[in-house]
């Protein structure tokens, strides 16, 4: 096995050096997946299009019984970072809570959390907006003031859970270096004692440099889970000192899981930024079949008042396959 035999940690400006991490393990994995998608208006293509991903992961023990993990993520499809997805170190304080370091490609206490309604293949926005549409809201315009704007040089802490259920995540961004992000801070609170029953709540702000379009930013949701059947609601505002963007979102979904390997579902979602004359609304059905690592989705969408527009043209409606996607690639490592 591939041992690191020390890891070297400077956090914080605190010199807090964590030394003499014990056997240590250097593991990769990876997937890839192929997707077709189409829809019925709008700029044709040949609709096909691959994701790919390679992690690098090391582990290792330190003489206080702290665990540290080191991730790198290359993802093809990730730009203007020379394909490096995610990089992050992560402390297990074994019981005390988990302390990450996210120098690219980090989840937010909120982000995490952004919109978690059940579904079987896509969230209702994004079968159509993120892939093919280009007048319609995406998935990253509508969440992004949801959490903290902007993911590199994130500290992050989870504390697992709690008592009964509870959980505890909050997160900082320093300022970026722009003219947007001053900084940025979030919390979120998740209960999960009762069988089946998840609620949550995250609230953050994001402050810009001089104060011109500061935004605080709530979510809220509940899911249920009985026997095959999850459902769930979610409620998100962004208020915002500029009173034109001030964003409303809500969704929801519910899944039903016909066998351990297929599950079909029904998402439902409207948003507004502030600007919109009517709500954009999205909806998809879904199907997934699991094989082992692989995974067989497709989706069947549609866009309403697309950008908040009630033309003809804007309400479009389209589909995505994803006949391959397989994601537990993994290279055992030698003792």
């Amino acid at each position: 096995m591939n041992n690191f035999k020390k890891i070297g940690l400077t956090a914080l400006g605190t010199s807090l050096i964590a030394t003499a991490a014990h056997a240590g393990a250097l593991s990769v994995s990876g997937g890839a997946s192929i997707t077709l998608s189409g829809k019925d208006k709008g700029t044709a293509g040949n609709g096909f299009s691959m994701g790919d991903s390679v992690t690098f992961s090391g582990s290792g023990e330190m003489d206080n019984g702290w665990n540290v993990t080191v991730s790198y993520e290359l993802d093809s499809n990730e730009t203007g970072t020379g394909n490096m997805d995610s990089r992050s170190v992560k402390i297990d304080t074994n019981g005390m809570g988990v302390i990450t370091f996210a120098g690219h490609g980090g989840s937010s206490a909120m982000g995490a959390v952004d919109d978690v309604m059940p579904t079987a293949y896509g969230e209702s926005f994004d079968i159509i907006s993120a892939t093919m549409d280009t007048g319609g809201k995406t998935g990253t315009q509508i969440f992004n003031a949801i959490g903290s704007s902007g993911t590199d040089n994130m500290f992050h802490y989870s504390s697992g859970d709690l008592v009964d259920g509870f959980k505890i995540t909050a997160s900082y961004v320093p300022s970026n270096g722009s003219a947007m992000v001053e900084s940025a801070m979030d919390f979120a609170v998740e209960y999960t004692g009762m069988e089946g029953l998840t609620v949550g709540y995250a609230a953050g702000e994001a402050n810009a440099e001089g104060g011109t379009n500061n935004t605080d930013n709530t979510t809220m949701y509940v899911k249920y889970a009985y026997g095959p059947v999850t459902v769930g609601i979610q409620e998100s505002e962004i208020d915002s000192t500029a009173a034109t963007n001030d964003d409303e979102f809500e969704s929801m979904g519910i899944t039903y899981q016909v066998s351990d390997d297929l599950t079909i579902g029904y998402h439902e979602s409207s948003y507004n930024d502030g600007n919109l004359a009517t709500d954009q609304e999205n909806s998809n059905l879904s199907a997934s079949y699991t094989m082992g690592g692989m995974t067989l989705s497709v989706a069947m969408a549609e866009e309403k008042n697309r950008g908040g527009s009630t033309a003809a043209a804007d309400d479009v409606k389209g589909y995505a396959i994803n006949p391959v996607s397989y994601t537990h690639l993994t290279l055992p490592t030698k003792a």
